[in-house]
């Protein structure tokens, strides 16, 4: 029986929790090629999800080469382990955050791998399973952590945070023109009562909102609620010191691979990259450099990797995906 013959036999028999994770994965194509994956390799996967990126880098490897796939998901990780079960013998599954790549190596006894992914922001799976209070589109408890470990909910950056820094998360991070009044109108729902729901904070939203700009485009909510899931899961903040710890222990010629979906997500990758590409750091009227930083990172794409018109008809969720593709020199 092939890998993929036994997994289609684990998703009928394991559950829905892996069906829950069994969508098509973004950009897989483009990201096999761009971490040009050698079978005896040992290779990253910091964001496994359901294991569809983890499935086909597993499946290139030989006995002598090595998989570690993360996530910081509970539920994913459980997912994952059923999907990459036929690959068992080159593959370990470890529940952590990205951010950590580098002790999760150590631990594991490895120095140095040869490629990392990440696939950034929320999962289709976290999405569509309502009670993960993910979504603007059912009604659940607020909650939108990726990591139940985590301290820190919707509710309590929701119910909590004062007006000031709501209206700051709302316009910086959810990029939403409407954030004073959002901000605004959050504080008075909740003197009267906490707001406990996606539902709610939906309809509060809404209240806030001119009519025009609740007519077409974008769901209302998404802004806003794509804004405090990031600072729920302080997305942003891990994104430069993941790239910076993956780099310190890819061999020369390994490859990074990062998929961001949004044009935060995107900027800290380009910026990440360039700064690690550029060396040395002394002021430009330096006769000389004295600070002695070498270049580490190389682009191996120019220009951002987009879906295909195939995948975006198959996947409509992959249209704003970007892959950006560096490599250790």
């Amino acid at each position: 029986m092939s890998a993929e013959m036994e997994f289609e036999k684990n998703l009928s028999e394991t559950g829905s929790a892996c069906v829950s994770f069994s969508h098509k994965s973004v950009l897989l194509d483009e990201c096999i090629e761009g971490l040009a994956i050698k079978p005896d390799g040992i290779y990253v996967d910091g964001t496994a999800g359901g294991g569809g990126h983890s499935f086909e880098i597993a499946k290139k490897l030989d006995g002598g080469g090595r998989l570690i796939a993360i996530d910081q998901d509970e539920a994913a990780i459980s997912a994952a382990g059923k999907r990459l079960a036929p690959y068992s013998d080159r593959v370990t599954i470890v529940r952590n955050n990205f951010r950590n790549i580098s002790a999760v190596c150590r631990e594991l006894g490895i120095e140095k791998i040869d490629g990392v992914l990440m696939d950034l922001g929320v999962s289709s799976y976290q999405l569509d399973t309502a009670e993960r209070g993910f979504s603007y589109n059912a009604d659940a408890p607020l909650d939108m952590r990726m990591d139940k470990r985590n301290p820190l909910s919707a509710y309590d950056v929701v119910n909590t945070y004062q007006e000031s820094e709501l209206k700051r998360i709302i316009y910086e991070y959810g990029e939403e023109r409407y954030a004073p009044s959002i901000a605004s109108r959050i504080v008075k729902e909740r003197q009267v009562s906490p707001i406990e729901t996606t539902g709610e904070l939906v309809r509060i939203i809404k209240s806030a909102m001119p009519s025009s700009a609740k007519e077409g485009g974008h769901h209302p909510a998404k802004r806003t609620f794509q804004a405090i899931r990031i600072e729920v899961n302080r997305e942003l903040d891990v994104i430069a010191p993941a790239i910076e710890a993956a780099t310190g222990i890819l061999n020369v010629g390994g490859r990074i691979a990062i998929i961001t979906f949004h044009s935060l997500e995107d900027r800290e990758v380009k910026q990440t990259y360039a700064r690690l590409a550029s060396g040395c750091t002394c002021p430009r009227d330096f006769p000389v450099c004295v600070c002695n930083n070498k270049p580490k990172l190389k682009a191996v794409t120019k220009k951002p990797i987009l879906p295909s018109a195939e995948e975006l008809e198959e996947n409509p969720r992959s249209r704003s995906a970007k892959l950006r593709v560096a490599e250790r020199v």
